[in-house]
């Protein structure tokens, strides 16, 4: 059985929607109650290790970005210095370097913002499915409490 964090919640709901009513409190059972606690707990930590893994991947993907502008640029430049011993050729060369310099630094931009875009959309995402975790975690257990 394929278990996160999703489908232990889900089933917890489905205990707490299941459950017994009287005077408007749930009677949930409390070995039932604490079995998902202890779920979550051992859950929540393979969740935070996928956040720390994103958060690498994202300064992974913005550093190879930035090494893959700084080799186009040093290529351009490479290209300007050999096409610079030609005339008419040269202005040419210039023109066409320059622009190609342009959308190079561009280019890398793009990318450095789509990767750092991309891990922050997931980490906000995860942030997000933590967040509603904990807010079902703490009801659950302000349920219990107010049981005692």
């Amino acid at each position: 059985m394929d278990l996160n964090i999703f489908n232990v919640l889900d089933e917890l709901e489905d205990m707490i929607d299941n459950s017994k009513r009287v005077l408007g409190k749930v009677l949930i059972n409390e070995e039932a109650l604490l079995e998902y606690v202890d779920k979550i707990r051992t859950l929540l930590p393979e969740e935070i290790h996928q956040a720390k893994w994103l958060s690498k991947e994202r300064e992974r993907l913005i550093q190879e970005a930035h090494q893959e502008s700084e080799r186009i640029i040093s290529d351009t430049r490479e290209e300007i210095k050999r096409l610079s011993d030609e005339s008419e050729v040269v202005r040419q060369a210039k023109e066409n370097a320059e622009e190609i310099i342009v959308q190079s630094k561009r280019l890398a931009q793009e990318i450095k913002s789509g990767a750092a875009d991309y891990a922050d959309d997931i980490l906000n995402r995860l942030e997000n499915n933590l967040s509603q975790s904990l807010t079902v975690i703490g009801q659950a257990r302000d349920e219990l409490n107010q049981m005692k």
